[in-house]
Order: C-alpha cells, then sequence, then structure tokens
C-alpha cells in the first residue's frame, strides 16, 4: 500500500499536494458562508461556487505548459499565485475591507488556475510512478483532497467562529507557501523535450493531444462520464452544501463542517480501500459501476430533510465518489501515451466545466421547484446518460480484456 513513497519525487509531492488541498478546502468554506450570509441569495452561492471552475477551458493549456517545460514547474507558479491572493483576502479581512464583490473578484481570478491543478499533479504522479504502482498511488495521492474535505472542513469553520476570517487566512497563507515549497523537490525538473515538439506551436500540440483522445474510444467514453460527473454530481456534493445546511436542515455553520466531514470522511475510506485493493478491480468497469452508485446514493440524500439522515448518507456518497474517480485517471495514464500525459490530464480538468452550468442551472431551478426535485432530477438524468455510455461503447468498457480493464 505504501510503496509509492519509495519514490523520492512522491515523499515531497504528496504533503505539497495536501497542504494545497487542506488550503482549497477551508477556503471555499470560508468564503462560501461569508456570500451566502452578506447576500443571503442562493443565486449568488451558486455563482461564487462557478466561479471557482472558469477556468477549466485553460486546463488543456496548462497540460500543454506541463508537456513543454515540465509538470513540476507549472505546479510551482500556480501555487506561488495561491499564496498570494490568500495574502491578498488576509489583509483585507484583518482590516475589515471585505466586500461579497472583492471575494467574487478574487474568487475569478483563482478560478483561471485553480481547476488546473488536480490534472497537473496527478500527471507528476504519473511522471515518475512505475505502472505497477500507478493504481495504488492514485489512492493515496486521491487521500490529500479527501482528508482536506475533513480537516479543512472542520478547522475553516472553527478558525472563523474563534478567532475571525482574518487569522483562518493566516493558516491558509502558509499551507500555500508550504506546499509551494515542498513542490520545488518534486518531480525530475525536467520536460520531456523532443526536437519536433519543441519546433510545433502550443496550439498544434493541444490539436494533437484533442485528436489523440478522440481517436481513441476509451479515452473518449472516460472524459464523457468526467464531465458528466461534474454536471450533475458535484454541484450536489460540494457547490450546494451550505444551501442544503442552511435551508434545508435549517441548521448553522458548525452543522456544515460535520456534513462536509462527513462527505469526506467516506471519500478517505474509498482512496484507502482503491490504495489497498485497487488492482482487483477493472478500470473502466470500476468507472461505470461507482459512478452510478455515486449518483444512486446523492438521490437518496436529496430527499432527506434532517443532518440526522443525511450525514451518514453523505459518508457513503463521498466512498463511492472516489471509488469511482480513481478508475478514470487510471484509465487516462494507462492507456495513453507518455508523451501526451500533460495534454491528456489537462483535457480531463476541463471535464470540470461541468460544475459551471450544473451550478448556475441549479440556482434558478431551485428557487422554482424546490431543492429535493432539482437534486433528484439530477441524479436521474446522470444514472441514464452514464447507462448509455456503457452501451454506446460497451466492448472497451465492459470487456475483461479490453485495453481499459488492464489490471
Amino acid at each position: 500500500m505504501l510503496a509509492p513513497f519509495r519514490v523520492r519525487s512522491f515523499r515531497y509531492q504528496w504533503p505539497a499536494d495536501l497542504l494545497t488541498s487542506w488550503a482549497f478546502e477551508m477556503e471555499t468554506l470560508i468564503l462560501g458562508w461569508y456570500v451566502l450570509v452578506e447576500t443571503r441569495s442562493v443565486l449568488m452561492l451558486t455563482l461564487f461556487a462557478s466561479l471557482q471552475y472558469i477556468g477549466t477551458l485553460l486546463a488543456p493549456m496548462f497540460g500543454v505548459m506541463g508537456d513543454r517545460i515540465g509538470h513540476r514547474n507549472v505546479l510551482c507558479a500556480m501555487r506561488a499565485l495561491y499564496a498570494a491572493l490568500a495574502s491578498v483576502l488576509m489583509i483585507l479581512a484583518f482590516s475589515g475591507a471585505v466586500t461579497p464583490v472583492i471575494v467574487m473578484c478574487i474568487t475569478a481570478v483563482l478560478g483561471l488556475v485553480r481547476p488546473s491543478d488536480i490534472g497537473m499533479r496527478t500527471a507528476l504522479v504519473g511522471e515518475s510512478m512505475p505502472p505497477a504502482h500507478l493504481m495504488g498511488a492514485m489512492g493515496i495521492q486521491r487521500t490529500t483532497q479527501d482528508s482536506a474535505r475533513i480537516a479543512g472542513a472542520l478547522s475553516g469553520a472553527g478558525l472563523v467562529a474563534a478567532m475571525g476570517m482574518g487569522f483562518a487566512y493566516v493558516v491558509v497563507v502558509v499551507f500555500y507557501a508550504s506546499s509551494f515549497l515542498l513542490t520545488l523537490k518534486a518531480g525530475g525538473g525536467e520536460a520531456i523535450r523532443r526536437t519536433e515538439q519543441q519546433q510545433a506551436t502550443p496550439w498544434r500540440d493541444l490539436r494533437e493531444g484533442l485528436s489523440y483522445v478522440w481517436q481513441a474510444p476509451q479515452l473518449r467514453a472516460a472524459m464523457l462520464v468526467a464531465f458528466l460527473l461534474n454536471l450533475t454530481a458535484f454541484p450536489l456534493f460540494n457547490g450546494l452544501m451550505p444551501y442544503v445546511a442552511k435551508v434545508v436542515y435549517g441548521a448553522d455553520q458548525t452543522t456544515l463542517g460535520t456534513m462536509v466531514a462527513a462527505a469526506a470522511t467516506g471519500s478517505l475510506t474509498g482512496s484507502i480501500i482503491m490504495s489497498r485493493f485497487g488492482s482487483v478491480f477493472r478500470p473502466a468497469q470500476a468507472m461505470l459501476f461507482f459512478s452510478i452508485a455515486w449518483l444512486t446514493v446523492l438521490l437518496v440524500f436529496s430527499q432527506t430533510d434532517h443532518p440526522a439522515a443525511g450525514i451518514p448518507v453523505l459518508m457513503l456518497a463521498g466512498c463511492m465518489q472516489t471509488m469511482g474517480l480513481i478508475p478514470i485517471n487510471a484509465l487516462l495514464l494507462r492507456t495513453s501515451d507518455e508523451r501526451y500525459r500533460g495534454r491528456i490530464m489537462g483535457l480531463r480538468m476541463m471535464a470540470i466545466y461541468g460544475n459551471l452550468p450544473g451550478l448556475l442551472l441549479s440556482g434558478p431551478l431551485i428557487s422554482a421547484f424546490g431543492y429535493a426535485a432539482v437534486a433528484g432530477g439530477y441524479c436521474l438524468f446522470g444514472i441514464a446518460v452514464i447507462a448509455w455510455i456503457g452501451g454506446r461503447w460497451r466492448g472497451h468498457l465492459w470487456n475483461a480484456s479490453a485495453a481499459a480493464n488492464q489490471r
């Protein structure tokens, strides 16, 4: 289970990714609650959540840069920017100058870069990890995000309640700065350089990546499943959680932190299962089965009206989420040429763009029809389309001898 830590790069990258993920979750909870309390509008909350994903269309270009100048170098630049933006918010919070407009503007800048972070860190793992340990490494690497939802949610809510927004952001800045320093030690430090690559333009590199994905049915199917999950499941699991806590459950910020932590506990459990037993599962089959299971559990969650009923369901949903997402990344890295690794993971992160229409549509739909009806509709739609994808590429996704199912 711990074999990936034998790789020196991974020993530095894992804590760097962990600190970044913790800071992400703390910021999302702190600012999401601030926007909801100050504006008292679910539309503004969904707008805030949507702004975090506006850079998804740029993710493929981050992949191109990673293939050209090195995935580690791109990650370092991104994390330096996170620290700078968090420092600005920290100073404004201490001076009492924070407003919803300022929060939205800074979130928009952060949203141009942040969606590409997971893709770049995944590509960096693929660059340094032997194939035999890849599924396990994906599971361990995923724990950085899952544990962050526990620690980030509880600490973010607790710090703001106890010490105020300014002191909470001191911790966020320290996390980002430490992550930057650790990332400097990760990776090999050298991009994959080839003569023809240096002569090609970035746009040509991007077109080659798109063509490569389009011509491989298993890659195309994995990208579609990832997009669909971001469209239907993630808005319910992430962006709308403050609305469920405050409006549906009539609870406070502490309950919100508990809900997020419960979901993350389930996700962490799923990550541990995949890191230990990931080789048992066939990636494409696991992707389809656990994605449908995640949406099914979220359908049950959408019909709960009290945290005592919803929190246990959230834990199960978190477990299904991780067990569905890890096989997607493993499938993409295993069945693709290393020359395209950065671009493929950049395109994978582009699937996060599904969050944007999913969140923006949910606001007015919830105002018109209510949370339970809209959330249920999202889940049923997602289940139906994933089932169609499995049938459409059955030979590439269900066949045990297919490349996408090699263990």
